[in-house]
């Protein structure tokens, strides 16, 4: 299954480097997306690096993930793919 990484998480003034918000398309309610949680997901550079995220719940309510990967994101990954496992 494949996401698009939409924006980072965070508040007015502080943003986590390492928190994305992703959306895919199959997904568009709450209960969709609780079903998907703890499932790994891979973000891959064009120089073929890795960065493995795990989901970690809803965001809202049309079905948005919010994943936390293990190092912190650039922001040339905003509006990039990534695989859901």
């Amino acid at each position: 299954m494949e996401g698009v990484i939409v924006n980072f998480r965070g508040s007015r003034r502080v943003k986590k480097g390492n928190h994305m918000i992703i959306k895919v398309d199959e997904i568009d309610n709450k209960e969709k997306a609780f079903e998907l949680i703890s499932r790994k997901v891979t973000w891959k550079t064009s120089a073929g690096k890795e960065i493995i995220g795990k989901v970690a719940s809803a965001h809202g309510n049309k079905g948005a993930l919010r994943v936390i990967f293990e190092t912190g994101m650039p922001g040339q990954s905003i509006g990039s793919k990534v695989v859901i496992e």
